[in-house]
């Protein structure tokens, strides 16, 4: 096999397992919160093997380190509101709402790095609203608040993104992750406390079945470390366009992973479906205009 199509096949096996886990989250029983305590921990944990850590403190300055422990947050953040999505609605409404980070991308980097604005990203933003409005439509009223936590979901994983762009530069991927997600489980490890002291209620932070903690540890080491390392390492084959467009993939292998799996096609409408359809064109529409534009 030449480097190129294996690069192909670990990259979509890599966005495959991406799409994993918005369904994990659904079979967990655990809460959001307690979900991304533990992804955090176990993948944190098996970053430690593929790193060195007295080289990342030599390297980076303190001020770097403490400004990626705040991305970290976000992260955490952002991945307690996409399993809360999960939750409160299923995966399918979930996947939708991440589906718009682009969007919000497309709104916000150009604040951010004082550029200017770009009017096909803007275009395609806008024939995302359409779509957005079937699926708000064709969806359960008991799910609706589901789809407004994907949305704050896809908003700060936009923030994520920008942030990162500059940290991306300064060191490799896999130390960036590790400083961030670690940094995540230590702020979601004051959270839990005070979350459970304010509420009064018991501490739940221990999966309740044995099937629960293979997820766990599936979602950490296969989801989160192994499809990272694969799309990592697919990059020095495969261009920036062609990466791009298999991410965009993610969200369609969840919904049809939630489609045959845990059935939720019997939940939602058609006229979900087809919001889902028009989101997903524009999502994909935008690496293959932009592409032609800049060879014009």
């Amino acid at each position: 096999m030449k480097p190129v199509q294996r690069a192909y096949l670990e990259l979509h096996f890599a966005v495959l397992l991406f799409g994993l886990t918005a369904l994990l989250g659904g079979l967990i029983d655990l809460s959001a919160v307690n979900i991304v305590w533990w992804r955090v921990l176990l993948t944190s944990i098996s970053l430690l093997f593929l790193i060195k850590l007295g080289e990342i403190r030599r390297i980076l300055p303190t001020k770097t380190i403490l400004a990626m422990m705040g991305i970290g947050v976000i992260v955490g953040l952002h991945w307690v509101t996409f399993y809360g999505s999960v939750k409160l609605s299923n995966v399918s409404i979930c996947l939708v709402g991440i589906s718009t980070t682009s969007t919000f991308t497309a709104i916000l980097e150009p604040l951010f790095f004082k550029e200017k604005i770009k009017w096909l990203e803007v275009g395609l933003s806008l024939l995302i609203l359409p779509g957005m409005i079937l699926v708000v439509n064709a969806t359960d009223w008991s799910m609706l608040t589901g789809l407004w936590v994907a949305l704050i979901s896809a908003f700060l994983a936009a923030l994520f993104a920008i942030f990162n762009k500059k940290m991306i530069t300064k060191i490799g991927a896999l130390p960036i992750t590790f400083i961030e997600l670690s940094s995540a489980w230590l702020f979601l490890s004051i959270v839990i406390p005070v979350y459970y002291l304010i509420t009064l209620k018991p501490i739940e932070l221990l999966p309740p079945r044995p099937i629960d903690w293979a997820y766990l540890v599936f979602l950490a080491l296969f989801c989160t470390t192994l499809a990272y390392v694969l799309a990592l390492r697919s990059l020095k084959y495969l261009s920036a366009f062609a990466a791009n467009l298999t991410y965009n993939l993610e969200p369609v292998y969840g919904i049809l992973l939630a489609w045959f799996i845990l059935k939720e096609n019997e939940q939602l409408t058609t006229g979900f479906y087809i919001g889902a359809v028009i989101i997903m064109l524009a999502v994909f529409m935008y690496p293959v205009l932009k592409r032609r534009l800049v060879s014009e």
